[in-house]
């Protein structure tokens, strides 16, 4: 009765964990799983699969003898998602972490570290004597895991040759005695579990607060969806997580927001919000998930993206602040914010480029009392900029007395100069990507028609016509990544769209 709604079932549907002979109901422990929804959404039609998942046991940290743990520490700099945090708009709530963890630190914010231990070969050998018993090697688990996170008993018998795999005790928080064994996946019975652990010096005497288990659950064939994370199927419904066939926080974080964003837009009667894959990772994921064919749950890799040199961390803001104000997800202010950043980066490297460093010994000395190299040949301060082991931020001191202009940078945020810095020494790269987009978007432009009837296009090979009628793409660049869909076969695709649209159709569209 609703406008729009946004499924996030996780690993809830049809939920069952499963640890050697154990098996329980469940989406997660404690929690019962949902038969219920998973029924109602295979009633509209909509085509599910079986996935799996798997959680490591979790020790009591008074058990373990942190003096044969390898400390990890945090980062020694803030590395914000926010501007707001960022800035020091934030206010941030810290507790005071229990003693029993060593190696705490008290920089630019109270941090716990992580411990590094490895298995062994007494604990590989106890796995292979028990890998029966193990629901992912005597087939009592039908649903396929992440490639990229194994349990530990996967990759103890898929590398046999391996003395040792890192694992990492990871603390569940500041007042908490609970420690996540980070890399320890499992679905082996309880016992094995527990002889396992013990088999590492650290923890020799563990005490398992919660065993691991692995889950099987029911998820969304994701051609099942636009990439606005909508059902093809049912106008309103919208899906974002685990349920969507994905693995992992950060993409379960992504599709939250673009389908909490395009539900909204939906009520509203607005077009839908479609993120492109040179604007983000997000869309990236979303193109993955609505025109690739993916038989285990699908993480967000950096090597999955062809545009990396645009999408990075320190120009998000710039790639994606008009995109969030024009959908009022910010603010005037935080948009004018990001605008007055864009400007100080382009006007500091204006007047990096418009002055010229000269190889003489008063230049020198000044470079070489902040340790920087020496100028051996007349250049611009942004080509000495692009020097190996030079930074904005270290050689504006030295360039201020020389050009007094530059001083208006002094007190310029670090970021922006961290960012100014990445754009000099990409520039040549970054426009050479930038011609790859241009020609990109030209066939993301090219819109398909609604009900485009591919049936009625000569020329186009059987597979690829049941692969663009499977996944419907809304453009002829999506079509170009479905799997079975070739070249030849987009080159007829783009003369039949063209010329459904009454376009002139021009030799580069062939």
């Amino acid at each position: 009765q609703c406008g729009a709604a946004v499924i996030t079932a996780g690993t809830f549907l049809r939920g069952s964990m499963i640890a050697g002979e154990w098996r329980s109901p469940g989406g997660r422990s404690g929690e019962t799983a949902d038969a219920g929804l998973a029924l109602s959404i295979g009633d509209v039609g909509i085509r599910l699969r079986r996935l799996k998942t798997g959680t490591p046991p979790r020790v009591d940290a008074r058990s373990i003898d942190f003096d044969l743990t390898e400390t990890q520490p945090g980062s020694d700099e803030p590395l914000w998602f926010s501007m707001a945090g960022r800035d020091g708009d934030i206010d941030r709530i810290e507790l005071r972490p229990l003693a029993i963890y060593p190696g705490q630190t008290d920089g630019w914010r109270r941090q716990l570290p992580c411990y590094h231990v490895e298995s062994n070969e007494a604990g590989h050998d106890l796995i292979v004597a028990n890998v029966g018993r193990s629901p992912m090697f005597n087939g009592s688990i039908d649903g396929i895991g992440p490639r990229y996170c194994p349990s530990i008993e996967d990759k103890v018998m898929r590398f046999r040759h391996k003395t040792s795999h890192g694992l990492f005790l990871e603390p569940e928080g500041w007042r908490t005695t609970e420690v996540y064994v980070q890399g320890a996946n499992t679905s082996l019975p309880q016992d094995v579990q527990l002889a396992f652990l013990r088999t590492i010096p650290a923890l020799g005497n563990a005490r398992i607060t919660r065993y691991g288990y692995a889950v099987e659950y029911d998820a969304i064939e994701p051609t099942e969806l636009t990439p606005a994370f909508a059902s093809k199927r049912v106008d309103g419904l919208f899906l974002a997580g685990q349920v969507n066939g994905t693995s992992g926080y950060e993409e379960a974080a992504g599709q939250g927001l673009l389908a909490g964003v395009n539900a909204a837009r939906f009520v509203a009667g607005e077009e839908p919000l479609v993120l492109r894959r040179d604007e983000s990772y997000i869309g990236v994921m979303a193109d993955d998930l609505t025109t690739q064919e993916f038989v285990e749950p699908y993480r967000m890799l950096t090597s999955r993206a062809e545009y990396r040199l645009h999408l990075r961390s320190d120009n998000a803001d710039f790639r994606l602040a008009e995109i969030a104000h024009s959908a009022g997800l910010i603010s005037d202010d935080r948009r004018e914010r990001v605008e007055d950043a864009r400007r100080t980066t382009s006007e500091l490297l204006r007047a990096l480029d418009s002055f010229h460093v000269s190889p003489n010994s008063a230049t020198n000395n000044l470079l070489a009392r902040l340790d920087l190299p020496p100028v051996t040949r007349s250049m611009t301060a942004l080509d000495y900029a692009r020097r190996p082991g030079v930074t904005i931020a270290d050689m504006l001191p030295a360039l201020i007395p020389m050009q007094p202009m530059l001083g208006r940078f002094r007190d310029t945020q670090p970021h922006i100069l961290t960012h100014a810095g990445i754009e000099a020494t990409y520039h040549a790269y970054v426009e050479k990507q930038q011609l790859h987009i241009d020609r990109a978007r030209r066939m993301e432009d090219a819109l398909i028609p609604t009900g485009f009837d591919y049936s009625a296009i000569s020329g186009l090979r059987n597979e690829a016509r049941e692969k663009l009628l499977a996944v419907r793409p809304l453009t002829v660049g999506q079509a170009t990544r479905i799997a079975g869909v070739t070249p030849s076969d987009i080159a007829v695709l783009l003369v039949h769209v063209r010329r459904a649209a009454g376009a002139v159709i021009m030799p580069e569209d062939v």
